[in-house]
């Protein structure tokens, strides 16, 4: 240091007190150049000049003087803080951080020989003193000049790589000029090979293991020496970790990549995002939620797992990518969200943000805590919580139009309601009010009737156990639900094979215990199914896709697709295929029967005929067929028809029972009268079945 420079540092003495320490405590401690309000003076080791001691800043702080030397060596671990000052080509350069930048600084350089009084009148950078042209004192304000700066590759490349990623100013040139040589994307120089590799099984990673390397990243973080290292977990397991050293200036970081194989990349400007595909960015408030929890150095740890084990519900995965993010610490209810982009992506179906906290075997997506915002091709998740994420494809023909789904559910709760009154009121009249002992037909309906009741039953309430979120009666639930259906299916199927038993036998069916083998083939053989299914974890939450992902509906049903097909879909269309051949051939029977009676006995019974085939439908289940029809544009038609009809299916068993159970009270009490039978009770009641092909009346 001058003899000149070690007066100037006497006489500011007293004005200074707070920041003039010794250069070596100035270089250990840089709490001085930490406060942006203060202004900076760097003092260049050759300027010979006077300070005026006014009130600087025309603020009340005292203001920070850095004697900087001139082509020091570069203390790597105080360059963040510290400028540096280098002479090339007979220019004098002085190198800031984006740090700096970002503080917003108000910087005086005071450089060459200067023989008048340097004064200061404030922030506004204008001196109104004349200087020679050997006395360069430029005011820099680091933020307006340097901020909206392009990085300038070219300037750069001949730039000595110990100062890059650094802001230029030339203090000696005419112009006031920030030259940005802080490239925006970084790639980190170390890589690490992590001890604990996943593996994949058939393909597929483990997201057992894929959780544990989550949980390493804390301890990985604190033994890490550079400020951002690549990492390596395996085949499709790459991440990134960035540490921050200083808890208290903590600032937001972003990751991208522009394909599922290239490596992990550190953004420092946002606007750099948008030559990415995919990135993620960690807020500052996550990274002083992490502080606050006390965690031991501030870092964040983004991994890409690819080809992860599917869930149980073999969701399809945008991209097979999961993006998970680690902070050492539990981090939730961020108002500063978490963003993961998918840009210019290709998919089909409806993407929807999903994460997963880690917990169990298998990953257990859910839509809480992520919001979805889609913008044509691109995709943005704005979750407000640390763990992994990913955009689940639902198919589009697996998805309604909210309003739709409001309407059909609605259409849904007043046709169940109203099948369950007219259920239980036939019920209550078997029961109670009969009068005479029910036949096999009619104990066949009844058995009917109650595996109809509690399907209603569980259906209703289903959507409110749902809600509850707990997972144990949701599976409960959609076992109960599951199994009444299954039972409903085989009475469909037991009616149709009783009809066509009936007729076959000309109603005189003498099978030992009949009725107990329908019950035990009815009743027990479903809860097999069900009891196996519950016990390797097939129920669960499901839900309904809307075009709005806010107003998807969650029941407790089958998680897994494959076997809802193969046990529900394909179960009922083995029983459809059965009871429309018998409807065929009761249909034709009832035909016949009109034959053989005469034109005004048939005008008065069509309306009867008319029940009889609608109850026919709903008592073999027929109606449930308009299911095989929800595709293309038969969709949303067929489900309206389909919830119509079987919303009203116990009001129809009940007009049938009622027509049959008076027709037999009729028919009783005819024989009792005259001992004969009426034939125009065969058009309504299929307990007297004479078989119509015999007996048939001469030709003329």
């Amino acid at each position: 240091m001058t003899r000149r420079s070690c007066v100037i540092w006497t006489l500011l003495v007293g004005l200074f007190f707070s920041c003039a320490k010794q250069e070596e405590e100035h270089l250990n401690s840089p709490n001085c150049m930490k406060e942006s309000n203060l202004c900076h003076y760097i003092v260049a080791d050759n300027f010979y000049g006077n300070i005026t001691a006014q009130n600087y800043c025309n603020m009340s702080s005292i203001s920070c003087i850095v004697f900087m030397p001139v082509n020091a060596a570069i203390n790597q671990n105080l360059s963040k803080y510290w400028p540096q000052m280098q002479e090339r080509n007979g220019s004098k350069f002085l190198y800031i951080s984006k740090w700096h930048v970002d503080k917003d600084f108000c910087i005086y350089v005071l450089l060459g020989k200067c023989s008048n009084t340097v004064n200061n009148p404030g922030r506004s950078c204008n001196f109104s003193a004349e200087f020679p042209a050997t006395c360069h004192v430029r005011c820099l304000k680091t933020k307006t000049m340097c901020k909206h700066s392009n990085y300038d590759e070219n300037f750069c490349s001949s730039i000595d790589q110990q100062i890059k990623d650094k802001y230029i100013f030339n203090i000696t040139a005419e112009e006031k000029q920030c030259r940005n040589c802080n490239n925006p994307v970084k790639i980190p120089e170390k890589e690490i090979i992590l001890n604990s590799t996943v593996s994949s099984s058939g393909g597929a990673i483990d997201p057992v293991e894929a959780v544990n390397v989550m949980n390493g990243m804390a301890k990985l973080a604190s033994s890490l020496t550079e400020p951002a290292a690549a990492l390596s977990g395996g085949e499709g397991v790459t991440g990134i970790i960035v540490r921050e050293t200083e808890p208290l200036d903590v600032q937001e970081v972003s990751f991208a990549y522009t394909s599922p194989n290239e490596s992990l990349s550190i953004i420092d400007d946002r606007e750099a995002l948008n030559q990415f595909s995919r990135s993620v960015t960690v807020s500052k408030e996550a990274f002083k939620k992490a502080v606050s929890s006390n965690v031991s150095v501030p870092f964040a740890a983004v991994f890409r797992f690819l080809n992860m084990a599917k869930d149980e519900l073999n969701s399809t995965v945008l991209g097979d990518e999961i993006l998970a993010v680690e902070m050492g610490a539990s981090i939730t209810n961020l108002t500063d969200t978490i963003n993961i982009n998918f840009w210019n992506m290709k998919y089909k179906g409806i993407p929807t943000c999903h994460s997963w906290n880690g917990e169990g075997s298998r990953p257990n997506w859910t839509d809480s805590g992520c919001l979805t915002v889609k913008n044509g091709s691109n995709i943005t998740c704005r979750c407000s919580h640390l763990t992994f994420f990913a955009i689940l494809l639902t198919p589009l023909n697996e998805t309604i139009s909210s309003s739709d789904l409001s309407n059909l559910t609605i259409i849904t709760q007043v046709g169940c309601g109203l099948s369950m009154f007219f259920l239980s009121v036939v019920l209550f009249m078997h029961f109670l009010l009969r009068k005479t002992k029910p036949t096999k037909t009619t104990r066949i309906l009844i058995h009917l009737v109650s595996a109809m009741f509690l399907l209603n039953l569980t259906f209703l309430i289903n959507n409110f156990v749902a809600k509850l979120n707990n997972s144990v009666g949701c599976k409960i639930m959609a076992a109960l639900m599951h199994y009444f259906m299954l039972t409903t299916f085989t009475w469909f199927a037991v009616q149709a094979f009783h009809l066509c038993l009936q007729l076959y036998t000309g109603g005189k069916i003498v099978i030992h215990r009949y009725m107990l083998k329908l019950s035990i083939i009815s009743w027990v053989t479903p809860s097999i199914v069900g009891i196996v299914l519950l016990i390797i974890g097939k129920y669960g939450e499901q839900f309904i896709h809307t075009d709005n992902t806010a107003e998807d509906v969650a029941m407790c049903w089958i998680t897994d697709n494959d076997v809802h097909y193969i046990v529900n879909i394909g179960y009922y269309a083995l029983v459809f295929l059965f009871t429309l051949a018998s409807f065929i051939i009761v249909l034709s029977w009832l035909i016949c029967l009109k034959r053989t009676k005469d034109s005004t006995t048939q005008a008065n019974g069509n309306g009867r005929n008319i029940v009889t085939i609608f109850g026919l439908c709903c008592m073999l289940g027929i109606t449930w067929g308009f299911a095989f029809f929800a595709y293309g544009v038969l969709l949303i038609p067929s489900y309206y028809i389909f919830t119509i009809l079987n919303s009203f299916q116990g009001f129809f068993l009940f007009i049938y029972y009622y027509s049959s159970s008076h027709t037999r009270e009729t028919n009783a009490a005819v024989r009792d009268s005259d001992g004969t039978t009426s034939i125009s009770t065969l058009k309504t009641s299929l307990d007297i079945c004479e078989n119509p092909y015999i007996n048939l009346p001469a030709k003329r």
